[in-house]
Parts: C-alpha cells; structure tokens; sequence
C-alpha cells in the first residue's frame, strides 16, 4: 500500500465515533489503508470499533506505551511507502494526502512532512499543535511558523509557501517507512510530548529533509489526552526536551546548552510558584531529577547516530525575543537568524 493512515486511540471512543467517518470519506482506498491502533483503552473504544467499523483494521496493543510506544507497535505490523501518524481528534479536509506525498515523491531527501495545521475550533486560526511548521531555538525551546508559544496567528495565507521546518507535529506527521524504522522510530522513554521533535531531529542527524506543506490542511482540537494544564504535561515536555538536546546537540554544544537550559527551567519553575502553579513547579524539579537519572543512558543513544550543525534552528533565544523584543509572530523573526 502507498499510504498507511494509522490512527492512535486511548480512551478516544468519542473523537473515533466523531472524526474517523470524515478520515475514511476523504481516502482513496485504492492507495490508503486506514488503522486504528488501540493503547489498551478502558473505555469502549474497541467494542465500538469492532460493531460500528468492522471494516476497519484495529491493532489492539497489550499496554498503554503512550504514543511513542504506542506508535512503535502498530507500525511494526504496518507496511506501506508513507506512514500517517494522525490525531484521532483531527478533521481532514479533502485532498489532504496527495499534495503531501507529492512533494515527498518529487524529493526523495523529506523523510517526514505535516499539512497546516488549523484550530477546530477557529478554523481561520492555527493550531497550537504544528500549525505550519515546526522550529527550535539554540536552547531547545520549540515554536511555530504560526504559533510562538502561546501567541496563535490567524490563517491569512502567509505561510502558504511549502518549506523546509526542523519538526514535523506528530499531530499529523507523514513519514517514509523504511527511514521510520532505520533509525528505530519514536523513542520509547519519551512517552508522549516531543518525542517527534527528537524523531526528526535524528531524521535531519542523518542528512534528511523535515519540510510543511500548507496546500493540504486539517483541522485539529488538541489536548485530547492531556490538556494543556496538566502536570503530567509540564513534567514530560521538562525531562523531553532536556533529554532530546543531550541525543542530537552537537557535541561542542552540550554541556553549555544544557547548563543555561536547566537555569531558564528554575525561571520557568519560580514562575510556576508565583502564579500560584505549585503542582507545576514541583513538576520541574522532578523532570530534572529523572533526567539526571537516564543521563548516561541518553549519552550512550547519543553514541549511535550522528550529530552535526542541522537546518531550521534558531541561532537566538526565543523567550527572550518574544517576552523582551515583543517578536510575537514567526514572520517578525529574521531569516538569517535561522541555520541553513
């Protein structure tokens, strides 16, 4: 099959029952299989599968892995050219897949690519998750062509130019096969939260290409597993991103990249306790104690891929130029500020 649609669900019986009609009327089944993988839901999410989509292949998982583990499963009992890692929270436009593959057809160098991704709720909006691209700057803070951290642009079509990005959101990430699996997929220890940022990371590591195109688009809800609030949340993206700068950072910039980044996390945490956040700012602290505990672990996966200087980093401090520059939108940023 050219195309592998692969939909990961936990307790997603409503997003399924709301969303997957709209997946399969705008594939075309002669090129795309659709799949449901399941994290061993509690709720009725498989029953309901079974009665309402029989049609449909369900991968059952015996655990809940999270997405990276989650993913890594289905995906090994998956063959197809491209992979479709998609949100079961997600409304698909039409003819969302065959400009995507397209442009990874035309370019055998774009190992993974995401459409524009739009707020479901505001559809003119970008969406938190992706929106039209991702980047990170040299501390490893990520944002968007579309979305610098809590600021979302609205859609006016000036991002509409296809372009190479550092990450592409797991939201709806499309990915060749064969490259998912060289370089041995998401990595399983991240859980969930930044684990395709580190994926495409290892991607550009290893000489590929991460790229947007905005000429297929989706609509997508967001925090539908865990919301935006959560601790839970806070803890995973804390250790995640220290952990995914010590597996692909140069190595002549580790140890200074990671000092200043653990100093921004005290801000970060102090900042937490002065708004009252005090489940938040406990949060960090752990993020850093487990860090610690996996750093020889994360230095010996950093031994096993290659590390070099990559495309689509920002050569500044993102907190810095959107809280004291006033840099509110990705388009107010400076191209040279970026890496080639």
């Amino acid at each position: 099959m050219k195309v592998a649609v692969v939909i990961l669900n936990y307790n997603g019986r409503k997003f399924l029952e709301q969303f997957l009609p709209n997946v399969i009327a705008n594939c075309d089944p002669s090129r795309t299989e659709i799949i449901v993988a399941d994290n061993a839901s509690t709720d009725d999410s498989v029953a309901f599968m079974k009665g309402r989509f029989p049609e449909i292949r369900l991968i059952e998982n015996g655990s809940n892995g999270g997405f990276a583990t989650g993913y890594n499963l289905a995906l090994r009992q998956v063959e197809a050219q491209y992979y479709v890692l998609l949100n079961s929270d997600i409304e698909v436009a039409p003819n969302w897949i065959e400009p995507v593959v397209a442009m990874m057809d035309a370019d055998p160098q774009i190992a993974a690519c995401q459409p524009k991704i739009l707020s479901y709720h505001q559809k003119g909006q970008f969406e938190y998750a992706g929106a039209c691209g991702g980047f990170i700057d040299k501390f490893g803070y990520p944002f968007c062509r579309g979305r610098v951290f809590q600021n979302l642009e609205n859609d006016e079509h000036q991002y509409d130019a296809p372009m190479e990005v550092f990450w592409a959101t797991g939201a709806c990430m499309f990915v060749r096969a064969d490259l998912y699996h060289q370089i041995g997929g998401l990595d399983d220890s991240f859980f969930a939260h930044m684990e395709e940022i580190d994926l495409c990371w290892r991607l550009k590591n290893a000489g590929y290409k991460v790229y947007c195109c905005p000429q297929s688009h989706i609509y997508h809800i967001g925090g539908g597993t865990l919301p935006k609030n959560s601790p839970r949340k806070t803890y995973l993206n804390f250790r995640n991103n220290l952990s995914l700068l010590v597996k692909n950072l140069p190595e002549n910039k580790v140890f200074v990249t990671i000092t200043y980044r653990i100093l921004l996390d005290w801000i970060a945490a102090l900042k937490f306790l002065a708004d009252g956040c005090f489940k938040d700012f406990r949060m960090v602290f752990k993020a850093h104690r487990d860090f610690f505990k996996r750093l020889n672990t994360l230095r010996a996966q950093r031994k096993a891929s290659g590390h070099k200087q990559v495309s689509c980093v920002y050569k500044r401090n993102i907190v810095f130029d959107n809280f004291f520059r006033g840099k509110k939108r990705f388009s107010e940023l400076r191209k040279e500020d970026f890496t080639l």
